[in-house]
Formats: structure tokens, C-alpha cells, sequence
């Protein structure tokens, strides 16, 4: 039997069948574009992808979006309103057999004038092989060619096939759509809980579109156990609260979302903001990030930015490291929040960073000149006929322990990489360079 006589374009008159067996997310899940909600950036009337889909005409693009943000929806409604067969595709559960078959399907089809929309839902999860095998039936137009992936695309999709799609970038939910859309079937008396005349303040509605960070199907599935445990049809906070259990994080600690949340707590401790650290840590340990990961990245943290404005940052940050990985959780937690704001109150420098930056380009650019011969040993009598080691200048021998002698290769003489920034012991630092630098002014170098 072909795989096009079981799935129906979606929202026919099959798609509302046995309602009364499927969750409430899949119940409310909208069957036009004005149910739609959210992503006006792509879907506002007039928007590329808005006319393209009022007008039928389809081309094969790939949906990126985090969960809940709609993409399987929006992708039976473009078939819906193409006319098309949707015909969906689990990355998870398929292989290049599967992939085989549902493509020569699709070849019949289009032979017998019949479109076809193949959905494919985590296509970050096929190889590259099994990516490359839509690739001829895309370009012959058999099939028009929807993905869905949480990850972005640009690293989980291989460049052959984002050559020949459209990316879309699907945002989460704003709280104000997923508090329309729970009233929505809290009032809806067929696909929804209307039937039950439930009874919610408009403040508790809010906290389920928050909880949910922008996830709509989380959303509704928090509403649905709400509704079962409410007694005489009253949610109120108690009962919200057996639901929510806890808050769910938009978190994938593999994913893109692992690295905006280190990059957000990074440049909070580098903006001094001890605050906006401490909420990035919180959400990074609420979502059950890797303790070590974390302290890791503290002590890049006091290296990068602090360095030598503050040399006991990187203390505190070793001694954080080793905190954490002695006591575990949730002890070490405190370690993490208490080096966060130790950073970040910490006065910054990246003069230290910069200036080995400056060393690596000078290396990169230069010739790898010879170390100069009074700067080399000589342990042996060959070495010391051949002059090594010859006008060395002993440095604790000297007054103040400050010699003229040239330390670099002849083409970078002068040269400066180490710029004290001249904030926090930095400004010690830069006193100190100034002085050595007037000592050794006061006499040619000799080497």
C-alpha cells in the first residue's frame, strides 16, 4: 500500500476524528493561518513566506525553531493550503530503506499529477548519507522538502542540501500567544476544554505561559493536568502547582542553547554585571548543566577579562574548581555563584590576553630568526668556542637586577606587546614598565 493513502492533508475532515483520545496540544493545534499565532517576522501579512503560502505555491526550506514553536503545524499547513499530501518523516526512526520508498512513492505521485509535502521532523539526526539521498528527488521536484530541527542548520545540515532550501528561523513564543492560545481552549467546546467550564485567573494563565519558556505544547499539557486534578472546575495556585512541578528550561546541553547561555553568563561577568551573571548561572544550573563545565569556564573567565587587574581572581577560580569537585552537588553550586560575583566585581583587563595575541601574530608574520648567541647556553666547550652564551649579562648581578641587554631577536627590537591597562594592580604593573623602560633608556644595549 502506498504511504500516501493513510495521512491527509492536514486539517480535513479526518484530522478532527477521535478528538477525545489525543492530547490537548495536538486538539488545539491551529487549522488556518489566522489560528496560527506568533511568528509575525515570517508569517505577517505581505512577509515573503506569508504570500507564498496564501498562494499555494511551496519550494522546499527547512524550519529552525526551539520546541513548541509551532514547526509541525506550520508545515501541514503549507501542504493543506497547497494542496499537497503531507507525508511526515521521523529522523529518529528512519534509515535510507525508508527513505527509498517513501521517495519512489512520491515519483509515482508526481507522475500522476499529485504533490507531495515530505516533512521531516529532527532532520539534524540523518547523516550525511541519508541527507544526501533526498537531494535528486528535491531537485526533480518530486517532493517539496520541509525540515524541522531545534539545532541550527548551518552546523547539523550538510551545505548540499541548505544549498537548495530556504532557512526559516522560528522564535519561542511570546508569553502574550501562549496565554491567548490556553484561552483559547479553555473556551473551544469540541477541540478544547470549553465543555468543562474551567475557572483560571488571567495571573495564573501567565505563570503556565512562563513556565512553559515558549513552548506552546508545554503550555497546554501543564493546562491539561491542571484541568484533570481541578476540583469543582477551580484551577487555583495549589493546583497549578502540583502541575507545574517545577520549571521547564529551554535547555539542551549538546545544543545551541547550551553555548547562548555560556556566552550570556561570559559577557555579563565581562560587563561586571554580578546580577545578570547570577541569573545565567542559576538557569545554567537549574537545567542540570556539567558543575566542572562551568567551573572550567570561570577560570577563562579570570584569565581572559581579569588577568592582571586582579592576579587572586585566578586563585579564587582554581580554588572554585577544586571547591566544586570535592563537595559536588548542591554545595559546590555556591563555590560557582560566589566566584560569579568575584569576577564580576573584579576590576577587568585583557592587556595580558592581548599582548599573547600580539606575541602569536609577530611569530605568525616574522621570520623564525635564530636566538641571539649571548642568550644561549654554552654547557659545552664547542658551545663556547662557537661564542654562546658570549656578553651575557646576569641580571642579579646588576643594581636593582635591571641589565641594557637586548632580550629580543635583532628585526623586533623595541618591539611592545604587554600594554597594562592601568586599572585595578594593572595600574602597579604599568608604573613599573614605565620605570624599566626609563632605567634601560639610560644605556645602549649591548649584547
Amino acid at each position: 500500500m502506498s504511504l500516501f493513502d493513510t495521512t491527509p492533508p492536514a486539517g480535513g475532515p479526518e484530522a478532527d476524528e477521535d478528538l477525545a483520545g489525543r492530547p490537548l496540544a495536538d486538539r488545539m493545534r491551529p487549522r488556518t493561518l489566522d489560528e496560527y499565532l506568533g511568528q509575525d517576522h515570517i508569517l505577517a501579512p505581505g512577509k515573503a513566506l506569508r504570500t507564498q503560502i496564501e498562494n499555494g505555491r511551496l519550494t522546499s526550506l527547512i524550519l529552525w525553531g526551539p520546541p513548541g514553536s509551532g514547526k509541525t503545524t506550520l508545515a501541514k499547513l503549507m501542504a493543506r493550503r497547497a494542496g499537497s499530501s503531507f507525508i511526515p518523516f521521523s529522523a529518529v526512526l528512519s534509515g535510507i530503506k525508508e527513505i527509498k520508498t517513501v521517495m519512489a512513492d512520491a515519483e509515482r505521485a508526481r507522475r500522476m499529477g499529485r504533490k507531495t509535502v515530505l516533512f521531516i521532523d529532527e532532520i539534524h539526526r540523518f547523516n550525511k548519507a541519508q541527507q544526501d539521498a533526498f537531494l535528486p528527488y528535491v531537485e526533480r521536484g518530486d517532493v517539496t522538502l520541509i525540515g524541522a530541527t531545534t539545532e541550527n542548520p548551518s552546523f547539523e545540515v550538510n551545505s548540499a542540501l541548505l544549498s537548495r532550501t530556504k532557512v526559516y528561523p522560528l522564535r519561542a513564543l511570546e508569553t502574550a500567544d501562549i496565554v491567548a492560545l490556553l484561552k483559547r481552549a479553555l473556551a473551544d467546546p469540541e477541540r478544547g476544554l470549553g465543555h468543562l467550564q474551567l475557572s483560571v485567573a488571567e495571573e495564573l494563565l501567565e505563570e503556565i505561559a512562563v513556565s512553559s519558556s515558549g513552548d506552546a505544547r508545554a503550555a497546554l499539557h501543564t493546562l491539561e493536568i491542571a484541568a484533570e486534578a481541578a476540583a469543582d472546575g477551580v484551577i487555583d495556585r495549589q493546583v497549578l502547582a502540583d502541575a507545574l512541578q517545577r520549571k521547564v528550561l529551554l535547555y539542551d546541553k549538546s545544543g545551541e542553547e547550551h553555548y547562548n547561555l555560556i556566552s550570556a553568563l561570559h559577557k555579563s561577568v565581562r560587563s561586571s554585571d554580578a546580577d545578570a551573571a547570577l541569573y545565567w548561572l542559576a538557569r545554567m544550573l537549574k537545567a542540570g548543566e556539567d558543575r566542572l563545565y562551568l567551573a572550567r569556564r570561570l577560570v577563562r573567565m579570570a584569565i581572559e577579562d581579569i588577568g592582571l587587574a586582579d592576579p587572586r581572581a585566578l586563585e579564587q577560580a582554581i580554588a572554585c574548581m577544586q571547591t566544586v569537585h570535592f563537595l559536588g552537588i548542591p554545595e559546590g553550586d555556591q563555590a560557582l555563584a560566589q566566584l560569579a560575583i568575584y569576577l564580576s566585581l573584579a576590576p577587568k583587563s585583557d592587556a595580558a590576553y592581548q599582548a599573547l595575541n600580539q606575541a602569536d601574530a609577530a611569530v605568525e608574520s616574522g621570520v623564525a630568526e635564530p636566538v641571539p648567541l649571548h642568550l644561549r647556553n654554552a654547557p659545552t666547550r664547542l658551545m663556547k668556542e662557537l661564542h654562546y652564551g658570549e656578553g651575557y649579562k646576569h641580571a642579579h648581578k646588576e643594581s636593582d637586577a635591571i641589565t641594557d641587554m637586548e632580550c629580543m631577536p635583532p628585526s623586533l627590537s623595541g618591539a611592545v606587546f604587554y600594554v597594562p591597562s592601568g586599572r585595578g594592580f594593572e595600574e602597579r604593573l604599568r608604573e613599573r614598565v614605565e620605570w624599566l623602560k626609563k632605567r634601560r633608556s639610560q644605556a645602549e644595549p649591548k649584547n
